[in-house]
């Protein structure tokens, strides 16, 4: 058998199983790739249907966000980002911890291979220098052994030749004698060249490489341990994630648990109820008793639609069916955005609420400014060095201008929601301002002193002035022009055309103190009534 023949036929199989298991790491490190990739695109397109579905701010599907069905579809969308931040986690650890280790791992590999095989290369060119040193020295040896055979034939042809002299015979047998010396030489290193290739053949297959092979082999042991590992982590990356994934789907159906359309029926109704008083039941007209008709139409009149019902906005825009109704609504005359007049009762009641409260704390920063440039004024007085207290001047006055501006907003407010009825609801006491330990700032509009409880203090202008007042003249009369429940406390509850005694005039407040035939005694709303006061 052909050892060498053998030996690089195996070589090569190693050499071809090397490259075909980092050409494996390879493909792996390539497949991930892909996989985070497509983790990248999935992550991308959950945030894109996340932003797509969310609804902006100040739109009308914010603000349906009240209801439990779209607060559910709210909190999904929140879920599935959440959701895709784990999935671009897991495209970030695979990048991480499996192609760019793995990609390092691969050029280490590839250099060792390269390495391992220039090692077997240069073993087998020295033994191949070897094996040409001794093919020479062997050639010689042949060459020089030839030359002395044919040199001692000469020598021995020449010694039996009769015609010779005994000086060509001498020189016959020197001649053979140095031929017969240098192949001598030859021979002798001939065997030690042959002896040098023994030694270096013995070490080329039961050394050298043996040690590489078996180096080649712990590299492709560690190669194929450390895709190995990469297999695990490719599960265990995405294992990791899957507690917080599983949150998230809890969260969607914890969403979805939590709907409740009862509350979002009671919250629809509580939004956009109208306030309007239902009708009563129209009363029976007996034509034939000759019913005097001026007092049918002031007592037994036929009960206000909703129209009527709104007051001094019967004349105003009331829609019962939205646009798409095939009902089409009656434009009556121009809406009066501003005091909310074309809303049904409750809806202005809640929007001029809302209103007040934004002037009261727009109001508040005004004041807190203000007091703050007097402070500062102060300063700059008592300390002229750290500015002029003349600089402040301006500033002092737009803020006083933009108070007053504000207070009188405040009280035009304070008085459309009087008129709508909102009196009992104590508007103008709840929006007073506290300072910053809690009190109330006496410079607030309609504040109340300090050691009022709060409690009490809703109703308390009623009630003194009640006690103080309770056997006041009248100053004047009053017509009611529409009907007011007066279902609040310190109210009291008129019917359209009713004559009433008034007893105490319009504060500025928009409430008139008025006084039955029977005695009883509260507030109305003053335009909602024509008061005729005494000369």
């Amino acid at each position: 058998m052909d050892w060498g023949t053998e030996l690089w036929d195996q070589c090569d199989i190693i050499d071809k199983h090397t490259q075909s298991g980092l050409d494996l790491v390879e493909k792996y490190v390539k497949f991930v790739k892909e996989r985070t990739e497509i983790e990248q695109n999935y992550a991308k397109q959950l945030r894109n249907l996340s932003k797509k579905y969310s609804p902006k701010r100040g739109s009308k599907e914010e603000q349906e966000c009240r209801f439990s069905n779209h607060q559910a579809f709210l909190d999904i969308l929140n879920e599935m980002n959440d959701y895709a931040g784990q999935r671009e986690l897991i495209a970030e650890n695979m990048m991480i911890n499996i192609c760019i280790e793995l990609t390092k791992y691969l050029q280490e590999l590839k250099q060792e291979r390269k390495m391992h095989l220039s090692e077997v290369k240069k073993a087998q060119q020295y033994l191949e220098g070897t094996y040409k040193h001794l093919d020479n020295s062997k050639k010689r040896f042949e060459r020089e052994w030839r030359e002395a055979e044919k040199a001692a034939q000469y020598a021995e042809k020449t010694d039996q030749d009769l015609n010779a002299t005994k000086a060509d015979v001498e020189k016959a047998k020197q001649q053979a004698h140095m031929r017969t010396h240098i192949a001598e030489e030859c021979k002798n290193d001939y065997a030690s060249q042959l002896q040098k290739y023994n030694k270096e053949q013995n070490q080329f297959y039961f050394t050298d490489m043996p040690l590489i092979f078996n180096r080649l082999q712990d590299m492709d042991e560690r190669r194929i341990k450390k895709l190995a590992q990469g297999y695990i982590l490719f599960a265990d990356t995405e294992r990791h994630v899957m507690p917080i994934i599983g949150k998230c789907l809890e969260g969607i159906t914890r969403a979805g648990t939590n709907v409740n359309e009862r509350n979002d029926s009671v919250v629809l109704i509580e939004q956009h109820k109208s306030g309007f008083e239902r009708p009563g039941d129209v009363e029976f007209e007996d034509y034939s008793q000759g019913i005097n008709r001026a007092s049918s139409d002031s007592s037994l009149s036929t009960p206000k639609g909703p129209l009527e019902l709104l007051g001094r906005n019967k004349n105003k825009t009331f829609r019962l069916f939205n646009k798409k109704s095939k009902f089409t609504p009656v434009k009556l005359t121009s809406v009066d955005s501003e005091g909310f007049t074309h809303l049904p009762p409750e809806q202005r009641r809640k929007r001029l609420q809302q209103k007040i409260d934004d002037i009261s704390k727009e109001l508040q920063k005004e004041m807190d400014q203000s007091e703050a440039l007097g402070k500062m004024k102060d300063v700059y007085e008592k300390n002229p060095q750290m500015g002029d207290p003349a600089s402040l001047a301006p500033q002092i006055t737009q803020t006083a201008q933009n108070m007053e501006r504000l207070r009188g907003e405040l009280n035009k407010y304070e008085s459309w929601l009087a008129e709508a009825g909102g009196r009992g609801d104590s508007i103008r006491y709840s929006t007073h301002s506290l300072n910053n330990n809690g009190a109330h700032n006496p410079n607030s509009p309609g504040a109340i002193s300090e050691d009022t409880d709060s409690s009490q203090a809703i109703y308390s202008e009623f009630d003194d002035e009640f006690e103080e007042e309770e056997l006041a003249a009248p100053i004047g009369q009053c017509t009611a022009l529409y009907s007011f429940p007066g279902s609040s406390e310190g109210t009291i509850s008129m019917q359209e055309g009713e004559v009433l005694s008034v007893v105490e005039e319009d504060k500025g407040d928009g409430w008139t103190r008025v006084r039955r035939n029977n005695g009883d005694e509260g507030y109305i709303p003053t335009s909602y009534a024509t008061i005729t006061l005494n000369k």
